[in-house]
């Protein structure tokens, strides 16, 4: 029954990710069922603990955690090609947001303040490397967290004396509802950015970023931008589920694998359309969350293999896949008139 609630939830996810892609294009067509139905989603989701087993809402608080890393590498990383590999980074400043000021903030203060750190960080840090291109901009994002993490081993160590941090713990129940607040939040940044002259700006950067450079385009402050906006859900999502894990150290707060995954899940969705992250990310958390109970020592074998494939025989994700059939059924139609 739990299995069948957090199906329906994540059918609900993706749901409102389509919706956000279908808004994006100014589509005003049935634009009262489709937003009448995004808000029936929402409702779903909102009303979760409600109606659904604690397993549900707990489980499903992970997948949205997977939900917000993908999304937010997307929102910069998709349009304009750089693969940034430092989504672990920001995560991992929210966790020792968390660590830090758990016991003397109320929550959410702590989220935001998590969200603001990160925010901080990734414009020093793009501010840095964003002049930088293809390998020395992936190989220096990935640094920076292997960098933080060692200093953070090195600093408590040295000064006092342990390893990791004890966290104050917080009900399942709000830790559903901020992680379901801060992927909202996500959604409408990501559908505001597309809509402006940012989102085509940071197209043109992708496309070829000398001419969007010649253009008038100050590409290196788009960039910063986005990038920044991209890392306070990553923190603020790092800081509500330490909440979840109670005792960190460096090694869990800052694991690399967070780094890779949403990269992995944002290809495997495919990133020509927004609901492709999304989908690419509610399937590889679900099967991340199944495989990681019952076999624990291989699913990250597993999850390598499916990249494998992914590249090799679907370049364009899940979300190619569907573009093809679309394209193949309206092409009998057509034959058929």
């Amino acid at each position: 029954m739990a299995d069948i609630m957090v199906l329906i939830n994540l059918l609900a996810l993706i749901y409102i990710g389509w919706f956000v892609d279908w808004a994006v294009k100014q589509n005003k067509s049935k634009v009262w069922l489709f937003s009448g139905l995004a808000i029936i989603m929402l409702v779903i989701l909102a009303t979760l603990p409600n109606y659904g087993p604690i397993y549900s809402y707990i489980m499903l608080s992970g997948i949205l955690m997977y939900l917000i890393l993908t999304v937010s590498w997307t929102m910069f990383s998709g349009p304009t090609g750089y693969i940034s590999l430092a989504s672990a980074a920001f995560f991992g400043v929210g966790i020792y947001t968390s660590a830090i000021l758990g016991k003397d903030l109320p929550v959410l203060v702590v989220v935001i303040i998590g969200g603001l750190i990160s925010v901080v960080l990734a414009a020093i840090v793009g501010a840095i490397t964003l002049r930088l291109r293809g390998i020395y901009f992936i190989v220096f994002t990935f640094g920076l967290v292997l960098l933080i993490s060692s200093v953070l081993l090195w600093y408590e160590i040295k000064f006092t004396g342990t390893r990791g941090r004890f966290i104050v713990a917080a009900s399942n129940d709000t830790i559903y509802y901020i992680m379901l607040g801060i992927t909202v939040l996500m959604f409408i940044a990501a559908y505001l950015i597309r809509r402006s002259k940012y989102g085509l700006a940071l197209q043109s950067i992708g496309q070829n970023e000398e001419a969007a450079a010649h253009m008038g385009i100050n590409v290196t402050a788009v960039k910063v931008a986005i990038f920044s906006i991209s890392a306070i859900f990553m923190g603020m999502a790092g800081s509500i589920m330490a909440m979840k894990w109670i005792y960190v150290d460096p090694y869990s707060a800052f694991d690399p694998f967070r780094s890779f995954l949403p990269v992995l899940m944002a290809i495997f969705g495919g990133m020509n359309k927004f609901y492709g992250p999304v989908l690419g990310a509610v399937i590889l958390a679900f099967l991340e969350e199944k495989l990681l109970t019952e076999f624990p020592y291989v699913y990250k074998l597993g999850f390598g293999i499916i990249l494998i494939a992914v590249i090799l025989y679907l370049p364009g994700g899940l979300v190619g896949v569907v573009e093809k059939v679309r394209a193949r059924i309206a092409k009998g139609k057509n034959a058929l008139t």
